[in-house]
């Protein structure tokens, strides 16, 4: 005879229940560091650039190295973007920087990736865990590393203030990601500050 009133009562109560982050969440070791995105590769597939450099200097070139920058996004954090066209607390958006190489295997021209993964940063939205916006950027040193955490890359370094000054959508670079910045055009979030770059130079 209990069985309905019970069954009544679990129906009432389970919605009350806080909402449990996603699987693909930011998460912490307990001394404060980011631990590792595993899956990541997984994820969904934002763009890549190639010898990728905010300055002039032509240090690529010189060395003779070049290198792929792969960027992921969360599968969670984006399903938000393309509904809204702003990224979400618990937004993870990984760069994943891999070494090219010229001719390999069939490839006469050209260059494609490596195996070799040469760094990691990650690029998180967290506003219950961090201060100030909740944006906060960690590096791996050693992403390969089994168990390896990422370290808090504190204010104010550089990455902050350029993406601060020149991010498209929520102080990130949605104008390298082809896709990502079709939704921000249709949704009208991109910057002020980017749509003044766009802007055609005055006659």
């Amino acid at each position: 005879m209990l069985r309905w009133p019970a069954l009544l009562l679990l129906a009432i109560l389970l919605p009350l229940q806080p909402p449990q982050p996603p699987s693909d969440a930011p998460a912490y070791t307990a001394a404060g560091d980011l631990k590792f995105p595993a899956g990541y590769p997984e994820w969904v597939f934002l763009g890549t650039g190639i010898d990728m450099s905010y300055t002039t200097d032509n240090a690529v070139a010189e060395g003779g190295t070049s290198m792929f920058n792969n960027v992921f996004a969360n599968p969670s954090a984006y399903k938000s973007f393309k509904q809204t066209g702003h990224w979400p607390d618990g937004t993870v958006l990984v760069l994943e920087n891999r070494g090219a190489t010229g001719a390999t295997s069939i490839n006469k021209r050209g260059k494609t990736e490596t195996t070799q993964i040469m760094g990691l940063e990650v690029h998180v939205k967290d506003t219950p865990h961090l201060k100030g916006d909740g944006w906060a950027f960690y590096n791996f040193e050693n992403p390969t590393k089994p168990g390896e955490s990422g370290k808090l890359i504190d204010r104010p370094a550089s990455c902050y203030t350029c993406h601060e000054a020149h991010g498209a959508v929520d102080t990130t670079f949605v104008q390298f990601y082809p896709a990502a910045l079709e939704i921000a055009k249709q949704k009208a979030t991109l910057s002020p500050d980017h749509l003044k770059e766009l802007a055609p130079p005055a006659k």
